[in-house]
């Protein structure tokens, strides 16, 4: 089954495209590149889940994983009260997990 896709459309200067061409980069990479740096920014502002980041990449989960790992953005990135939140679970599964014992 295929997902539903939306196409979008950029311009860039000749100029700019002309530099970036000399440089290697071309139409591919240059769409490769956008996709996972938009991905990279959504999911570093929580706009975009992991797995969702991931899809507009064009990346496989735990390729994303590594990119965003490489370019400097936290994987998990739990505010205080999420933290805790994530604590307290641990604990109340270790406690049942004594009790059990």
């Amino acid at each position: 089954m295929t997902n539903p896709v939306v196409t979008l459309e950029t311009a860039i200067p000749l100029d700019v495209y002309a530099t970036l061409k000399a440089q290697g980069v071309h139409r591919v990479h240059l769409i490769e590149e956008a996709k996972r740096l938009l991905a990279l920014r959504y999911f570093r502002e929580h706009v975009l889940s992991m797995g969702q980041a991931a899809r507009l990449s064009g990346m496989d989960y735990w390729s994303f994983t590594e990119f965003i790992s490489a370019n400097g953005v936290p994987v998990v990135d739990l505010d205080d009260e999420e933290l805790a939140e994530e604590f307290d679970t641990v604990n109340r599964l270790a406690a049942r997990l004594q009790e059990k014992h």
